[in-house]
């Protein structure tokens, strides 16, 4: 069964593409973010899941050699710290930029979900995929 147009596999971890995948599932944190009065003035929940495609290099066992997911963690934290957005979309696209700044990474999938935002729901938010452009 071949895949619709309109769809792009998610591109994982793949040998002969020289790619391995670096993810953060399930990051929860207390952002300042909403556009709404009530959501102004006060944090709420956010869950943040990160897919990365990374270019694969001899790693030699030493964490400089590789996109450290603690490091992406600290980045999304400093974000978040930075102060109100009014938009899910605005905080992903920061993520996924500073996750495009370490030039091993080549695309960033980010995920950003509220999670008190509609009652009914167990999460409403934003997906988005940057790929990084070749100059």
């Amino acid at each position: 069964m071949s895949q619709p147009e309109n769809v792009t596999p998610l591109k994982i971890a793949n040998a002969e593409r020289a790619i391995r995948h670096v993810f953060v599932r399930d990051l929860l944190l207390d952002a300042h973010i909403g556009v709404y009065k009530h959501e102004k003035g006060g944090t709420q929940p956010v869950r943040v899941n990160i897919d990365l495609t990374v270019a694969e290099a001899v790693h030699g066992d030493s964490l400089d050699n590789v996109v450290c997911y603690a490091t992406v963690v600290d980045r999304i934290k400093s974000i978040v710290a930075e102060g109100h957005l009014n938009l899910v979309e605005s905080l992903a696209e920061r993520i996924a930029g500073s996750c495009l700044e370490d030039e091993r990474v080549r695309v960033a999938r980010v995920r950003v979900e509220k999670l008190a935002a509609i009652s009914e729901a167990a999460s409403v938010g934003v997906e988005i995929e940057r790929v990084r452009h070749h100059s």
